[in-house]
């Protein structure tokens, strides 16, 4: 690193150069920060590089969304993302995030600052047991002190998940007067994640199905549709807005169990994890033979079981498709399409038909967990031209609006679809001021809907403890953060909102049923999947 003729500069200050320099040489574009004293070396080097453009600072006040954001611009780069927090309870904060992304095997670098290991457990101020505190959710630890640790960033790590990097900072923690700590900066092209290593898929079966989590195990679509292609079997996936040809509505028309019990195949290949719905998962269940391919075999899910396991894309090497056994599938698809095509309720199942129709090719789509992705993997009619991203690793709803944020700085034009206590549960996340154009749709039952799909409905205290209605007008609460705010009651109004361009931040309210009757038009167009 060079420095300046007869400066001298402090401990803590080298230590943060050390590592940004090396985050910079690596070819990382991005990084994510939150305020504190503790990690000033830090904020401050990545300030003095983003001042001469050698890297994008984010700034996040709340640590849980500044993660969560971070997140997001991993999922949309295939990069990795530093985030850098000062020490005591903002490290905690960013655990959430953190799960995430070790169930989802994407490349957060998390930077905490700490004081010096001997101020541990001496009742210091702002000081708890920081190392290892992410336990096994991260692929790689290092707690780090000392004027020039010898470090290399473990680039390695990352490629399968999150790396923690505690580092230890003594005082003082203000720079020195050095402005040449940035000079000969040798910058490597970003580091490319794509997992090539592919082994041979064998079968003699006939009557076999794919099914394509939503997340599709981080490999990309264009990747999953060539392996469909060669593969020639029904392809069902709970994304169908980024493969055109899949089967549409299966979740839907397989809650009828002659259906099922009609179109059950012999063998089945899983890419990811299925997550959403009840019915696949009950198909996948009635093969004679699964295959699953997902890389996370390898690090979180190493105790899945299947017939056969894959880490990788594998070459396939089967017969033709059963032409009958084909048909089967393609005549309740077209019966379920006809059928949920005459829809005219309103109702969140047409509000999800309507945004998997509507929506403008080019725009990336955010949709966050529980209802709105259950409703748009089952309603939404297969296209292509959307870009789809969602947090499936441990499907949480907190830090959507984050996270979603996150994917928008990277795009030209982004939605995200969430509920309403998604929308609620992040408010924080909206407490910025970076130029990003995302129009968030937020679904308002007012409660937790999902809740009166499941079994938990009619239980004793069900909307305390359940339903938990926050009576609250979201128009409002967005109204008072000084973002852009329209309701929306029916569907022309929700059609028109979809066709406008995204310029800035903006809400729009869309008022659905109560979540009893939403429940009970779910289980109607459940049951008429019998008479197909």
């Amino acid at each position: 690193m060079c420095e300046s003729i007869g400066v001298v500069v402090n401990t803590s200050t080298r230590l943060a150069r050390t590592i940004v320099r090396q985050i910079l040489e690596a070819g990382i574009t991005d990084v994510v920060i939150s305020p504190g004293s503790r990690n000033a070396p830090l904020t401050m080097a990545f300030y003095e590089a983003s001042k001469k453009n050698l890297i994008h600072l984010h700034t996040r006040i709340d640590e849980r969304t500044a993660a969560f954001f971070a997140l997001g611009i991993t999922k949309a780069t295939n990069r990795p993302v530093p985030i850098v927090c000062t020490s005591g309870t903002a490290v905690a904060n960013f655990h959430p995030a953190v799960l995430e992304a070790s169930h989802s095997n994407s490349p957060l670098l998390v930077i905490t600052a700490d004081r010096p290991a001997e101020l541990r457990r001496t009742g210091a101020n702002q000081t708890t047991e920081q190392a290892g505190i992410f336990g096994k959710a991260v692929r790689y630890f290092a707690d780090i002190s000392g004027p020039a640790y010898p470090m290399i960033l473990p680039l390695n790590s990352l490629r399968s998940g999150p790396v923690h990097l505690n580092v230890q900072f003594a005082e003082p923690l203000v720079a020195d007067d050095d402005s040449n700590w940035l000079a000969e900066l040798k910058i490597n092209p970003p580091v490319d994640f794509n997992r090539k290593s592919p082994g041979t898929f064998y079968t003699k079966s006939t009557r076999g199905i794919l099914v394509v989590g939503h997340d599709r195990a981080g490999f990309t679509v264009d990747e999953v549709k060539k392996f469909a292609a060669e593969l020639k079997w029904p392809l069902i996936s709970e994304d169908p807005l980024s493969f055109e040809n899949a089967i549409p509505h299966a979740s839907i028309f397989l809650s009828s169990q002659t259906i099922t019990d009609e179109v059950a195949p012999d063998t089945v290949v899983v890419i990811g994890r299925t997550t959403l719905s009840r019915p696949i998962n009950r198909l996948i269940a009635k093969a004679r033979k699964t295959i699953v391919i997902d890389p996370r075999i390898l690090t979180v899910d190493s105790e899945r079981k299947a017939d056969q396991k894959f880490t990788s894309l594998p070459v396939v090497e089967v017969p033709p498709i059963d032409v009958e056994y084909l048909e089967r599938w393609q005549k309740f698809a077209d019966r379920a399409s006809k059928k949920l095509a005459g829809l005219t309720n309103w109702s969140e199942a047409l509000i999800a038909r309507e945004i998997g129709a509507s929506l403008r090719s080019g725009v990336s789509l955010f949709i966050a967990s529980s209802r709105p992705i259950r409703d748009i993997e089952g309603f939404a009619s297969p296209r292509d031209g959307v870009e789809t991203f969602a947090n499936r690793g441990l499907a949480g709803i907190d830090g959507n609006i984050s996270t979603a944020l996150g994917i928008a700085s990277q795009r030209k034009e982004t939605i995200a679809v969430l509920g309403d206590l998604s929308f609620l549960h992040d408010i924080t996340g909206l407490i910025n001021d970076e130029d990003i154009n995302l129009k968030i749709i937020v679904i308002d039952n007012n409660g937790g809907g999902i809740f009166s799909t499941l079994s938990h409905r009619g239980a004793d205290g069900f909307e305390s403890i359940f339903g938990t209605p926050h009576n609250l007008d979201l128009a409002k609460v967005a109204s008072g953060l000084g973002l852009q705010v329209s309701t929306v009651t029916e569907q022309s109004q929700l059609i028109s909102e979809l066709s406008k361009p995204i310029v800035g931040i903006s809400v729009v309210v869309v008022s659905a049923p109560n979540r009893e009757s939403n429940a009970d038009n779910l289980q109607t167009i459940f049951n008429s999947m019998d008479s197909m």
